[in-house]
């Protein structure tokens, strides 16, 4: 399988994952996230912040996917990928130390997901800078 074929098979698992885990942050009420946190043995944050998490997440499983396949600001798709690293880093920081350690497994496959995104996509974008502003002899 070609390189593209992967990080497209990545970036689709990546945004169909966050667009849920996202959707679901701002769909449940705060009843219902107090029940969840309980469910795991976890502490329940400020609603306001997993609602926050919850947009990043969104916006995280747009960006991956929508710069590189329209084209417009292909770049961008590097960036949530490394946004949504940063939020499988702090995701598996409290899954250790307030959840089920268990649940880390996930955050940090997502996280190694995201990284490989960033990384293929940002490397593909900066190979086609550099051919751009290099002149034709």
């Amino acid at each position: 399988m070609k390189k593209n074929t992967v990080l497209w098979i990545a970036q689709g698992l990546l945004s169909v994952m966050f667009l849920f885990a996202g959707g679901s942050k701002l769909a449940m009420t705060a009843a219902q996230m107090a029940e969840q946190a309980k469910a795991v043995g976890g502490l329940q944050p400020p609603i306001a912040f997993v609602r926050f998490i919850g947009a990043c997440e969104l916006l995280g499983a747009i960006g991956v996917v929508v710069p590189w396949l329209t084209g417009i600001r292909p770049g961008l798709t590097a960036l949530a990928a490394a946004g949504l690293v940063i939020i499988m880093l702090g995701a598996t920081v409290v899954n250790l130390t307030t959840t089920v350690p268990a649940l880390a497994i996930l955050t940090v496959i997502l996280g190694l997901l995201a990284a490989f995104v960033a990384y293929g996509r940002g490397l593909a974008t900066r190979k086609t800078t550099i051919t751009e502003r290099v002149p034709s002899t």
